[in-house]
């Protein structure tokens, strides 16, 4: 589309816009509502993490928005499940940096669910406009988040979320950097919950790997061999409450070493394509509630699945980053809609 001598400000095709929630839970909260031009626009909540919440394409929503939906950051941190009073859902909550799972104890230390970084605020280091009458197509907003303490672990992640005028993408590059003086435990994991109407009935759960069941065979009433867990569910009776089970999937990769997972919706005539790097995040866990009113597929590329530090470490996969080492990280969320785009993603992630 050409928009040359047509527009008379940039906003009128896309850009970044910051903003301050005035009211509810998430009073005070900075975010900052991202337009690509093509339908495609979300909201990052910069003060958690810059994160990503809500996220539309054209008239249908992406996300799962929990019942608590955004609410302040918890600078303070979470202890045991406290990290659920905080949990918006959202199309990103990001899981980390030392630790993923369940609530623990050990010798090493006392650690909450999913540990503290979806509620800590960020600093803005930058954000860059696009201008096309400049030449300018891309777009990007980058921010520190700092997960420290006066003395002990100070692991600092940086993040870039950028995307181009005129491409459905979210491209999140992240830096992970130990900034004190001893080793420190290092887990991540992005939990992206994709909710109704993206995710409906039927719909297509996609992705490719041998995988496991958490809950083991015995429980699983999901995840079992020979159960559509790849397809869309309505609503179950046994999901009301607490109900809901997960796949930790050793993630396929291609020739170039991306993997893809994603969802497929053939009403509303489109697929989201989530694509990272198997050497950075060697594993997707697939998690799935279909509580009635609450439906979620929660598609989450990590470093480890969220079996804890504890276990990671107990297995010989916990990661210690060593003073001033550093970890990066690539992951785009892509919308398609054209049907040989489509056609190619679902060969991509056809299960074997």
């Amino acid at each position: 589309m050409d928009w040359n001598h047509k527009v008379s400000n940039p906003l009128q095709v896309g850009g970044i816009e910051t903003a301050i929630l005035d009211n509810g839970p998430g009073k005070g909260t900075r975010i900052a509502w991202v337009n690509t031009g093509t339908g495609l626009r979300y909201k990052v909540v910069i003060d958690r993490g810059l994160d990503i919440a809500d996220a539309f394409y054209n008239a249908h929503s992406l996300a799962w928005i929990s019942h608590v939906g955004i609410v302040a950051p918890s600078p303070a941190g979470y202890r045991g499940i406290e990290w659920l009073n905080g949990f918006g859902g959202g199309l990103l909550t990001t899981c980390g940096l030392d630790h993923v799972g369940g609530p623990e104890s050990d010798a090493y230390g006392q650690r909450g669910l999913h540990s503290q970084l979806s509620g800590l605020p960020a600093t803005i280091e930058s954000i860059i406009q696009p201008d096309p009458r400049a030449g300018r197509m891309d777009m990007q907003i980058t921010g520190i988040i700092k997960q420290s303490q006066p003395l002990g672990t100070q692991l600092v992640l940086k993040r870039t979320i950028s995307g181009t005028l005129g491409d459905p993408a979210i491209r999140i590059h992240d830096e992970v950097v130990n900034h004190g003086n001893i080793p420190a435990p290092h887990m991540l994991l992005y939990h992206m919950n994709l909710g109704w109407p993206l995710v409906d009935e039927g719909v297509d759960i996609c992705w490719r790997g041998p995988w496991v069941s958490r809950e083991g065979e015995d429980r699983a009433k999901i995840f079992r061999e020979g159960q559509p867990f790849r397809k869309g569910s309505p609503p179950l009776e046994d999901h009301v409450g607490s109900g809901e089970e997960a796949a930790f999937i050793d993630v396929d990769a291609d020739a170039n070493g991306k993997c893809y997972c994603g969802i497929h919706n053939p009403r509303i005539g489109i697929a989201l394509s989530i694509e990272f790097n198997k050497a950075q995040l060697p594993w997707l866990t697939n998690w799935q509630h279909w509580g009635p009113g609450e439906c979620v597929v929660g598609l989450e590329p990590g470093t480890h699945p969220p079996i804890g530090q504890a276990k990671a470490r107990e297995e010989g996969s916990l990661i210690l980053l060593e003073p001033g080492e550093r970890r990066e990280y690539e992951v785009t969320v892509r919308i398609l809609d054209r049907s040989d785009e489509i056609a190619d993603f679902l060969q991509r992630t056809a299960s074997r």
